[in-house]
């Protein structure tokens, strides 16, 4: 299996085109300007590295926050101490500040955002290839 598009609609395995696009809005509620670094196609593959029982967690986090992130960030911030808001905040954190970009995303990385430029973090060349392994899910 390779890769997915990083397109809402496209290969992603755990997230519906319904959750994917609640998930999206959510990501970019929570992390302004992370959509153009396909924030989604990053949890998708992480969805699949965890056991059963967090993953259903986690979709179960994205369906009960689905009619808040529809209504905007006020009524997201009334879930934000909530644990299916906390849970899927590390995700969206995680997916934009690990540097991550999908394949079919825009760009730039949080990195060049940030200007996280140490003479490491230059030299460091960063593949994702793992997050789509086979045995993963």
């Amino acid at each position: 299996m390779g890769p997915p598009t990083g397109e809402v609609g496209g290969a992603l395995t755990y997230l519906d085109d319904r959750r994917a696009r609640i998930l999206e809005g959510f990501c970019e509620a929570v992390v302004p300007g992370s959509a153009r670094v396909g924030p989604v196609v990053y949890v998708d593959a992480i969805l699949g590295r965890m056991p059963e029982a967090e993953r259903q967690a986690a979709l179960a986090a994205v369906d009960l926050l689905a009619d808040a992130v529809a209504e905007g960030p006020g009524a997201l911030a009334a879930h934000a101490g909530s644990p299916p808001f906390l849970q899927l905040r590390a995700l969206a954190i995680e997916a934009f500040y690990s540097d991550f970009v999908a394949p079919t995303a825009t760009g730039p990385g949080a990195w060049e955002e940030i200007d996280f430029n140490s003479p490491l973090a230059t030299r460091l060349r960063k593949d994702w290839s793992y997050l789509w392994q086979k045995g993963m899910g």
